[in-house]
């Protein structure tokens, strides 16, 4: 009977809990609204990013910089735009009522550069000297030529290593070397005079040579 009671209480005081918290939140939530401007000329500035801080929720002003967004008490809301310091506004935590507006003035952030001195030439053969001698970068067409040469593949091909597709191929190879010759001996190319000519040329063009 005790426990019918207990339950009974519970149900009934659920639903003012309920209601209280619901009461709560509603009295803590803010509708923060205003606009945005220059410092210096009061115009109203697009596009304003408007951040609440530790939240990733936040909205833009309109073209006339005009915004609103719903906020909490207590927050600290963010306003961030290119070429402007960033401004942070609080929310009051004892704020009475449900409406918050702000006129958020947004100051120019300077940037300074390194200097730059210019200087001029000193005299018309100068300039023409170092317009000469100044080297030109090659270009793709020029670059892909080199690349091409001979002797560049030569070294490319001896210095980078294979890729899956090489290294695949050479061992697809070598397994259709074995299978050819199964069951016999695989020819000697010491005695063939192809296989020296090969070497010969492949000893002058240094092939063999150690490599630092």
């Amino acid at each position: 009977m005790r426990i019918i009671i207990c339950i009974i209480c519970i149900l009934s005081l659920s639903p003012l809990s309920s209601k209280a918290q619901f009461e709560q939140f509603q009295d803590s939530v803010v509708q923060l609204y205003g606009v945005v401007m220059t410092a210096d000329s009061l115009i109203g500035l697009p596009g304003v990013s408007i951040m609440v801080k530790g939240q990733n929720r936040g909205t833009l002003t309109s073209d006339k910089g005009v915004f609103s967004i719903v906020v909490m008490k207590g927050d600290q809301v963010e306003f961030s735009y290119v070429g402007y310091k960033n401004k942070t506004v609080d929310i009051p935590k004892n704020l009475e009522g449900n409406q918050y507006s702000v006129i958020q003035l947004m100051v120019n952030d300077t940037v300074y550069l390194p200097a730059t001195i210019l200087k001029p030439r000193v005299t018309r053969q100068q300039f023409e000297r170092d317009f000469v001698n100044t080297r030109i970068p090659d270009d793709d067409i020029t670059i892909a030529r080199q690349n091409n040469n001979e002797a560049t593949r030569r070294a490319l091909m001896a210095s980078l290593p294979q890729d899956g597709r090489e290294a695949s191929q050479q061992f697809f190879r070598q397994q259709s070397r074995k299978m050819q010759y199964t069951g016999q001996l695989p020819p000697q190319n010491i005695f063939n005079p192809f296989a020296w000519a090969e070497f010969v040329k492949a000893w002058k063009r240094g092939d063999f040579k150690r490599k630092n």
